[in-house]
C-alpha cells in the first residue's frame, strides 16, 4: 500500500497591490532591494554575493550572465523573466513564484526553497543538486535533463511537467505524484522510485529504465 503524504497550501507572495518602478544596472555584495518593480529591462554581466532581495516584482527582465550566489528573495515574483544560466547557488527562496519564465541551466544547487511555485517555465537543463525543496509547486514547465542529485524533497508537487532525463539519484521519491508529468528516461535506483505515485502507462517506462524485458 502506498503511503500518503499530506499536502500543506503554499504561501503566496505578499506584495503591496502597487510598487514603484525602479531602475537599478547592477548590484554589490549585500546589497538590498525592497519594494520595487524591475520592468522591461536586462540585468547585464555581474557578480554580488549575499544580495537581499524583499517585496520585488520582476517582469520582463533579462539576467544575462548574473552571479548572485546566497541571494535571499522572500515575497519576490519573476513574470516573463530570462534567467537563463543564472547563478542562484546556496540561494534562499521564501513565498516566490516564477511564471513564464525562461530558466534553462539555472544553478540552484545547495539552495534552500521553501513556499515557491515554479509555472509555465521552460527550466531545462536546471540543476538543484543537494537542494532542500519544502513546500514548492512546479507545475505545466519542462524540467528535461535537470539535476536533481539528493535533492530534498518535502511536500513537493509536479504536475503537468515534463521530466525526461532527469536526475533523480539519491533522491527519495516516497510520496511525489508523477502520475501527471512525462518522461521516457530517468536516472534513478528502486531505492529512489520506492513510495512514489504514477500512472499504470508510466510503469511501461519504468519497467524499460531498469532494463526489463516485456515479451508479448
Amino acid at each position: 500500500m502506498v503511503k500518503k503524504f499530506a499536502k500543506s497550501k503554499l504561501v503566496t507572495p505578499n506584495l503591496p497591490p502597487e510598487l514603484p518602478l525602479t531602475y537599478k544596472n547592477g548590484f554589490h555584495d549585500e546589497d538590498c532591494l525592497e519594494l520595487s518593480l524591475i520592468q522591461d529591462c536586462t540585468l547585464e554581466v555581474q557578480t554580488a554575493e549575499n544580495v537581499a532581495i524583499n517585496q520585488v516584482l520582476f517582469k520582463n527582465v533579462v539576467f544575462n550572465s548574473v552571479h548572485w550566489p546566497s541571494v535571499n528573495l522572500t515575497d519576490t515574483i519573476f513574470e516573463q523573466c530570462d534567467l537563463s544560466n543564472v547563478d542562484f547557488s546556496q540561494c534562499f527562496m521564501d513565498r516566490v513564484r516564477l511564471t513564464n519564465c525562461k530558466l534553462v541551466g539555472i544553478d540552484l544547487t545547495e539552495a534552500s526553497l521553501r513556499n515557491v511555485a515554479i509555472d509555465n517555465c521552460n527550466a531545462a537543463y536546471s540543476v538543484l543538486r543537494y537542494t532542500n525543496c519544502k513546500k514548492v509547486s512546479l507545475q505545466n514547465s519542462s524540467f528535461t535533463e535537470s539535476d536533481f542529485y539528493s535533492a530534498t524533497l518535502t511536500d513537493v508537487s509536479f504536475s503537468h511537467c515534463n521530466l525526461d532525463k532527469v536526475q533523480f539519484s539519491g533522491v527519495k521519491l516516497a510520496g511525489i505524484d508523477l502520475s501527471t508529468c512525462q518522461f521516457y528516461q530517468l536516472g534513478l535506483t528502486t531505492d529512489n522510485l520506492r513510495g512514489c505515485i504514477i500512472a499504470p502507462a508510466q510503469a511501461i517506462a519504468l519497467v524499460n529504465i531498469f532494463g526489463v524485458v516485456i515479451k508479448e
